[in-house]
């Protein structure tokens, strides 16, 4: 059983000692367990470390077993969870690390959507099933790499380039369509790959996208509206049809997008400006969370004010309390979005909001109740009462202050007789 090809160059110093989980004691340990057969760091983590970024994920990829592997984890007293043993995958757990351990494998069977795997011992195999080159680099804890597929070049060169032809790798997973772009979009430096860009319009048109879940189109989503590249990638979706095919009637206007991009990094934000504007069905399709689809319909509904009463600041303070200051700020960022004319003052209301800390009212139905008043709708009808009158006088006024306009409202009410002069006097009829 021989490693992947090797590289002739290791990490570079400054590289390899930013990337503590490559040779921490909990990786030792672990690689020393999996041993001695060889056991390498694999895909986005060795990338990573390459960009000297903080991975998300930890992989190893091993020739042993899974079974084997979940034996020796136990036995070496390292917690174990069985997370994807179909697939080859076990995870160990070393506080504060995380790492997934999976077999080495080989596609047997595909259908855009699953994939039934044989796991076996030969590594340029296991490169070979992966999806993009940069994905299929190999290191040990000494930083040597291992790149079977190209990897290490495409990435210097900001490249995103599927392994193999792109169509058959599409073929095997529609999921690697979005994942093109998204990929393309955090690592490329230059223009997509033709290649690639045909195989995923290709997928498109042929309505290979709508046999995934929608659970996994709305993850994929997600992470491409959250990317700071996002309108490069958006606007290559559309290039290429699968936007319209992920999402059908949006409103993705390259240039509206690059305000928003400007104006906030929340990916909730971004979907519901590229929503279309009956978005009911679509916020269906995508499979929502109750909180994220409660969070789509409230930024996507008519808002309960309008343009002009965001343009007075002194107004904003009310609006705040009223309806919340982020409800604010992401109702006007929609607004504007499409007037250019608007823009000079978000930046404002932006700040004024991500400042805002919504006062206390002082009162409570308690305090009425100690007054006299009688429980039941009163109370709270003359509490609003009294939080609309302290709302509008700019909440400036303090506890004993609401105490004595709840007086003055309560004996007006006739919860007490009015004073002796303002008894009302018999009429002189009979």
């Amino acid at each position: 059983m021989s490693l992947p090809a090797a590289t002739a160059r290791r990490l570079e110093p400054q590289q390899w000692m930013q990337a503590p989980w490559m040779h921490a004691a909990a990786a030792r340990r672990l690689l020393d367990v999996l041993g001695p057969q060889p056991a390498l760091f694999v895909g986005g983590c060795v990338r990573d470390a390459l960009l000297g970024l903080a991975p998300a994920d930890i992989d190893i990829a091993t020739p042993l077993l899974p079974d084997e592997v979940l034996r020796r984890l136990r036995q070496a007293g390292i917690k174990a969870i069985p997370t994807g043993i179909a697939h080859g995958t076990v995870t160990a757990l070393l506080l504060p690390a995380q790492f997934e351990i999976t077999t080495l494998r080989r596609d047997v069977a595909t259908d855009g959507r699953h994939a039934e795997v044989a796991f076996g011992t030969d590594w340029q195999a296991d490169a070979e099933r992966r999806d993009f080159t940069i994905n299929a680099l190999y290191a040990d804890a000494e930083g040597m790499l291992y790149d079977p597929v190209g990897g290490l070049a495409d990435l210097e060169q900001g490249r995103v380039r599927f392994i193999g032809t792109a169509a058959s790798r599409v073929a095997e997973d529609y999921l690697r369509v979005l994942r093109f772009f998204r990929f393309h979009a955090r690592f490329a430096s230059g223009a997509a790959d033709a290649e690639a860009m045909a195989a995923c319009g290709a997928a498109a048109k042929a309505g290979a996208l709508e046999r995934l879940s929608a659970e996994r189109v709305r993850d994929e989503l997600m992470k491409i509206l959250g990317l700071p590249r996002v309108v490069a990638a958006l606007s290559l979706m559309q290039q290429s049809g699968v936007l319209d095919a992920v999402l059908p009637g949006h409103r993705f206007a390259p240039m509206v997008f690059e305000r928003l991009v400007a104006l906030s990094d929340d990916a909730w934000l971004r979907l519901a400006a590229l929503l279309p504007r009956e978005s009911e069905a679509a916020i269906e399709r995508l499979k929502l969370s109750r909180a994220q689809q409660h969070r789509m319909e409230v930024l996507t509904a008519p808002a309960p004010f309008d343009w002009v009463a965001l343009t007075d600041d002194a107004a904003w303070p009310s609006l705040f309390y009223a309806h919340g200051a982020e409800y604010c700020r992401d109702h006007a960022i929609l607004m504007a979005l499409e007037d250019v004319t608007r823009l000079d003052l978000l930046p404002r209301l932006i700040d004024a909001a991500a400042r805002y800390r919504r006062p206390v009212f002082p009162l409570r139905g308690a305090d009425l109740l100690k007054h006299g008043v009688q429980a039941g709708p009163g109370v709270s009808y003359i509490l609003k009462e009294l939080e609309a009158w302290w709302r509008d006088g700019g909440f400036a006024a303090g506890r004993e202050a609401c105490l004595a306009e709840m007086r003055l409202r309560i004996r007006f009410a006739g919860d007490e007789p009015p004073p002796e002069e303002e008894q009302p006097k018999p009429s002189a009829e009979p």
